[in-house]
């Protein structure tokens, strides 16, 4: 049988991969709101080779593999990168300890995605997504661009966000996967009213709808877990209630 790789999708996966080494280069020519927007690219090529594998039936290993090399690039390396040079070499060392510091929580969440992607439930990520935490640095470092924002005043708040962003990513807080989604079947009218809302938002002002949008999610997780450990309490409370003696 004759060896060989899938075209498309992989073709997909070396645009990402190519999205985020021109972020790399952008970044070192002071290029930032460019460099911002090659890692969304990326992220749109990415969230499309896995979708067309799967839809032409052309999953394979390799593809995997390069799939997950390429992300730690475009979502891990590059993010770490673009932000670097955008404001945290503004505070020294503590500047890039905190980009080498997100680079290797995308690298251990890139990791722990790949030996647990039979055993975890598909509707949750454990841990931020790689792709959603470079889109809040992506974003953070557009709006700071767009604005002109920089030197210490942006650096300082550049760390703590970047090394919060590692934190989410190596944490066990569930963020909701969307793999569950049917994009074949019926959706509600007001579903479409809603993408279209967003879609218009992003076109008008994209750095910084983007920015809200991602920083929401990242808030998700959060959220969701605080809630859901507030409803447990509340069940095992009313359990104790019930039980004789407790009367």
């Amino acid at each position: 049988m004759k060896r060989g790789i899938y075209f498309l999708p992989n073709l997909l996966t070396t645009a990402g991969l190519f999205a985020g080494f021109y972020a790399i280069v952008a970044a070192m020519k002071g290029y930032f709101d460019t460099a911002a927007i090659a890692i969304f690219i990326g992220m749109i090529a990415d969230g499309m080779d896995g979708r067309v594998a799967r839809l032409l039936n052309s999953q394979t290993l390799f593809g995997a593999q390069y799939d997950s090399l390429a992300d730690m690039v475009t979502f891990g390396v590059a993010p770490a990168l673009v932000v670097y040079s955008a404001s945290l070499h503004a505070l020294g060392k503590l500047g890039w300890l905190a980009a080498f510091l997100y680079t290797a929580a995308t690298a251990l969440r890139l990791a722990r995605f790949n030996t647990q992607t039979h055993d975890s439930d598909r509707r949750y990520f454990q841990g931020l997504p790689s792709p959603a935490a470079a889109g809040i640095i992506a974003s953070m470092v557009w709006v700071s661009s767009v604005y002109e924002i920089d030197g210490f005043m942006m650096a300082v708040p550049a760390a703590i966000l970047t090394v919060l962003i590692a934190g989410l990513m190596v944490s066990r807080i569930r963020y909701h996967s969307f793999k569950g989604v049917d994009f074949k079947g019926k959706v509600p009218f007001f579903t479409i009213v809603m993408m279209v809302v967003v879609m218009t938002a992003v076109a008008l002002e994209p750095a910084e709808v983007l920015s809200i949008l991602f920083f929401v999610y990242a808030l998700s997780g959060p959220v969701m877990t605080l809630w859901q450990l507030r409803r447990m309490r509340s069940q095992k409370s009313g359990s104790r209630r019930r039980k004789p003696g407790h009367q």
